[in-house]
């Protein structure tokens, strides 16, 4: 007989093992055993009905997001990010910058914002005179003041912002919120993005495109003065005509599907073609303010002209109201952009002040200050921001120096602000903070890996659980980075 197998080599193997039970279980009560892998989460997506709502992994704090996006780099030393230092030194060397090289060559000397901060709100927090309107509302928002990207370059910014990785053709945030949850308006799509009336960012249709997920996951980009593309009705068909003609097509369609049971493309073809039916009636409804009262025109600067300027903010604040509008609707995911893909020469069309910066952020703070603090002001006072994460974001930061040569600053990936207010995050605090000239991020660093699963755990979803298979990969929006920045939640 075989050692292994006499009576009493097994009793002492069995106590062997009971006693790595009792070990094991001991160290799991302490929470003393390596993390084990996460389960995967990927939705169940019919294929008939992609837009489906579909429950998220946990209690939500947020039902949609709305996000400004300021295309060109916002300075945080021109905005929010406040430092008495740099006041002080005005005029010297950075202290270890002597040699520094940045995205477009040599640094000069630090250089004091050209506006004045002062205190707001009950916080008394300090922001640039640029944006007054917005400095007011400090207290509904949270602050992060130590976001740090992998760019100096804009393209691959605002692709990093976007979609959590520099390269094209990854899908877009809103794209993977569409995914994992679906859109509580038939109507609509989940997620629209409203380009700037100067036209699309730099990255364009990698903002709002769906990359390896499913194309029904991708933004519907459109604004007010540019609606959804060929969506009208033709001028020789009757109203009557038309909804015949989508009747008799729907019947067809659900014959042929009911041929082919089971084939997913075919469903998911016929449900595109039923949106866009849809959005003919809903989308002309939701774009059309000339029923918002006087009152809230003025609010939101949409009756200002004159100018060149007051007209851009105009035109730019009826887009606030469409923003807004759309959130009322129900609509996932909104994509607000402010500034567009350089037009007109550098800085002209965004943020990107590397020459004249306060002849440029003077027009530009003028343009987006008022209409975006609107937006807030009046999702709050309709009670939207019980339900929706609101979310100011931007592809990098700018230097606390000028460049050699120039008056204006360079690109800085380093340590720039963003800023949330609405559902799931603390009001009127500040959560890290970049050095004492506001170059580099010191206090509690966050990666935009950080500020992506922050945003999907306010809408109930976990960053590591919410996946999708691709090309032999369990592909998420964080990649294999990122933790939830707690000290923002609510």
């Amino acid at each position: 007989m075989h050692p292994f197998l006499n009576r009493r080599h097994f009793l002492s193997q069995t106590a062997t093992g009971l006693g790595g039970i009792a070990l094991t279980h001991l160290l799991g009560r302490d929470q003393l055993l390596a993390a084990t892998a996460k389960t995967q989460l990927q939705p169940d997506i019919n294929p008939a009905n992609p837009n489906a709502p579909r429950q998220s992994h946990f209690q939500a704090r947020a039902k949609n997001v709305l996000m400004i996006f300021c295309s060109g780099a916002v300075s945080q030393i021109d905005t929010f990010d406040y430092k008495p230092e740099l006041i002080r030194r005005h005029g010297q060397q950075m202290p270890g910058g002597e040699k520094l090289i940045t995205f477009q060559g040599e640094q000069g000397a630090l250089t004091q914002s050209p506006w004045a901060f002062r205190p707001y709100g009950q916080s008394g927090k300090m922001v640039s005179d640029l944006v007054p309107h917005l400095g007011a509302l400090v207290d509904d928002m949270c602050f992060i003041h130590s976001l740090t990207g992998k760019t100096n370059t804009h393209g691959p910014g605002e692709n990093f912002m976007s979609t959590g990785n520099t390269l094209d053709a990854f899908p877009s945030m809103g794209s993977w919120l569409s995914y994992a949850l679906g859109s509580e308006n038939e109507t609509l799509p989940a997620y629209v993005a409203i380009p700037d009336p100067r036209g699309a960012p730099q990255s364009a249709g990698n903002f709002w495109g769906s990359g390896y997920l499913p194309a029904a996951f991708q933004g519907t980009d459109f604004n007010i003065a540019r609606p959804v593309r060929n969506l009208a009705r033709p001028a020789s068909s009757s109203p009557a005509s038309d909804r015949a003609t989508r009747e008799f097509l729907t019947r067809l369609n659900q014959h042929h599907l009911q041929q082919f049971p089971g084939d997913s493309e075919l469903a998911a073809r016929i449900s595109s073609y039923e949106l866009a039916a849809r959005m003919q009636l809903s989308v002309p409804d939701v774009s059309d303010i000339s029923n918002e009262p006087a009152h809230i025109l003025k609010l939101y600067g949409a009756d200002a002209a004159g100018n060149p300027v007051q007209d851009l903010k105009a035109a730019y604040a009826k887009n606030c109201l469409l923003a807004r509008r759309l959130v009322e609707k129900g609509v996932r995911f909104v994509q607000l952009f402010n500034g567009a893909y350089q037009t007109g020469g550098e800085g002209v069309s965004n943020w990107d002040g590397h020459k004249v910066l306060h002849e440029q952020y003077t027009k530009h703070g003028e343009v987006m200050d008022q209409p975006t603090a609107a937006l807030l002001i009046d999702l709050k006072q309709r009670g939207l921001l019980q339900d929706t994460l609101v979310v100011w974001c931007t592809e990098f930061g700018r230097m606390p120096t000028f460049q050699k040569g120039a008056s204006g600053r360079d690109h800085n990936p380093a340590g720039f602000t963003a800023w949330m207010a609405g559902a799931g995050v603390k009001k009127g605090i500040s959560y890290g903070a970049t050095d004492e000239f506001g170059y580099k991020a010191v206090d509690q660093p966050a990666t935009v890996y950080d500020f992506h699963a922050t945003i999907l755990d306010i809408l109930g979803l976990d960053h590591e659980r919410l996946t999708y298979y691709h090309n032999g990969f369990a592909r998420r929006l964080t990649d294999v980075h990122g933790h939830v920045i707690r000290g923002l939640l609510a």
